[in-house]
């Protein structure tokens, strides 16, 4: 399944009480069609937990749906209901964020990473400086715009 077809028939589903199991989402969101797949990311391992063992969703979940209309069924049937005494919010599913997309708004030539493999030297790089100290002819249309000048001068006067 293409990841853009999937993300079409997974909801988000937020605001969930610590309570709420993979079980209690699908029956309540199994009414709006056939459910694929619910996950409940676990919270991280919190060292002041007494017990590891027992960790915890993060508050939010995911139910994939067979189709992306039932999907929308969820999404708005169930958006600002109540679920174990909490409002939910439900909405449709974004794809998580690569690596790439974590350094926010910043270039990619700020990237040590992208600077060892495209920069080169500016003697180099073909750069000002490189094409003054390789030749002191002109190059190809330098020159002729003086020349063409004087011309249309000329022609001007007569």
């Amino acid at each position: 399944m293409e990841e853009g077809t999937k993300s079409k028939k997974t909801v988000f589903v937020g605001g969930l009480t610590e309570e709420v199991d993979e079980t209690i989402l699908y029956e309540h969101f199994s009414t709006f069609g056939d459910i694929i797949e619910v996950q409940l990311p676990s919270g991280a391992a919190n060292p002041a937990q007494p017990n590891p063992n027992d960790l915890k969703h993060r508050g939010f979940g995911f139910v994939t749906f067979s189709s992306s209309a039932d999907a929308q069924d969820a999404i708005d049937n169930m958006d600002l209901n109540e679920l174990k005494g909490k409002v939910i919010k439900v909405s449709l599913a974004r794809p998580m964020k690569t690596p790439a997309q974590l350094g926010g708004n910043r270039a990619v030539w700020e990237s040590e990473e992208w600077l060892k493999q495209h920069v080169k030297p500016l003697a180099q790089s073909g750069g000002v400086q490189g094409r003054r100290a390789g030749s002191s002819a002109p190059e190809d249309g330098e020159g002729e715009d003086e020349d063409e000048a004087e011309k249309d001068g000329d022609a001007m006067e007569e």
